[in-house]
């Protein structure tokens, strides 16, 4: 059904066509009838394969990565339709419009997409009222980032301010340090930087009373060592977690069109992020959980960030080019393959080959 609708749809602007298919996924989650038909179309199968993650019982692996659901009124229909968990934002402090439009690009031909957003969201105050509306039915991500008035010295104020409107509606927190699009905001890449970001956080959460997990989002354009640099820091100031990873700046796989603003995502950044993921498990001994994310368009490259150290994985590129049955078709494969190697998912996180 998707492969008869994508070229109606790659006609329009991306962000057009996010919209409308936005305007369609809200009104099928307030329909009964309709809710259950996107169930029995797009529902994860019941024999997927169940993890536990930082405390957080989920009902597969499979999630939708920050920057679908920008308002966080996404959730409900997403939680019907296969996910295992939804990571809602990248939401800040200060409702903001984003970068000018145009502002996402496609490349059918690399299965890729360029965005140059800009944390376009409503601000916390708002996502908070929206969040505070829709019942949890499967854990739900809350991303955190800069806003973009926000100097950098005023960074950790201002993220924290985010933090305490929205932690009240998370099973998670992530906080979005590597989005190439908002000015300033991969300096906070920094050890030292990205320690007191990570320790005002984790203050804020003790004081809540909440025992709510903290990920970090990092970027797959780090120097050598950075990565475990960070990791080290992070994790010493209070970190649950890391997400690997967002989009990156190297465009080179679009030839002529690399001179675009933006960051890349989709099968151009599948093999680094999974090699930052290997990377990071191997210099955590497996003690730190990863969420893998970039270029992930099948179950097999979902088994293959599994394999190299994550507890989940997360798509949203893959779910622009495959459609609302990836999620589904990721649990089978996942499902099967666990069967037939008689084996568990957990089993799997780090294996680097299948048993």
């Amino acid at each position: 059904m998707y492969r008869l609708l994508r070229p109606v749809l790659f006609r329009l602007d991306p962000e057009n066509a996010h919209e409308r298919i936005a305007t369609l996924c809200r009104s099928a989650a307030q329909s009964a009838p309709l809710r259950a038909v996107v169930r029995a179309l797009f529902g994860a199968p019941t024999a997927s394969p169940r993890t536990t993650v930082c405390g957080i019982d989920f009902p597969n692996p499979v999630g939708m990565a920050a920057g679908f659901d920008k308002g966080g009124d996404l959730y409900p229909f997403l939680a019907l339709a296969g996910f295992g968990f939804v990571e809602c934002g990248t939401f800040t402090a200060v409702a903001q419009e984003g970068n000018p439009r145009p502002r996402i690009f496609r490349f059918p031909r690399q299965r890729a997409l360029v965005n140059r957003m800009g944390f376009n969201n409503p601000g916390a105050t708002a996502a908070a009222g929206c969040l505070a509306r829709e019942p949890r039915s499967v854990p739900r991500g809350i991303s955190i980032g800069k806003s973009r008035v926000a100097p950098l010295d005023r960074a950790v104020e201002d993220q924290m301010q985010a933090l305490a409107e929205l932690l009240p509606f998370a099973d998670y927190l992530a906080i979005n340090v590597s989005s190439p699009n908002t000015p300033g905001l991969r300096q906070q890449q920094e050890a030292t930087r990205l320690r007191e970001l990570v320790a005002g956080a984790r203050q804020r959460i003790v004081a809540s009373g909440r025992r709510v997990p903290l990920f970090v989002k990092l970027a797959p354009d780090l120097a050598p060592g950075q990565l475990e640099t960070l990791v080290a820091s992070g994790a010493e100031a209070g970190m649950d977690g890391v997400i690997l990873t967002n989009t990156t700046i190297d465009k080179s796989a679009l030839g002529e069109a690399a001179a675009i603003e933006g960051g890349l995502s989709g099968s151009p950044l599948r093999q680094r992020s999974t090699e930052l993921i290997r990377r990071c498990h191997a210099v955590t001994g497996g003690r730190l959980p990863i969420i893998g994310v970039g270029g992930i368009f099948s179950g097999a490259d979902a088994l293959e960030k599994i394999l190299a150290g994550a507890s989940l994985v997360q798509v949203y590129t893959g779910y622009i080019y495959r459609g609302p049955g990836l999620p589904r078709a990721i649990c089978r494969y996942l499902g099967r393959i666990c069967r037939e190697r008689r084996t568990s998912l957990d089993a799997l996180v780090g294996a680097g080959d299948l048993p």
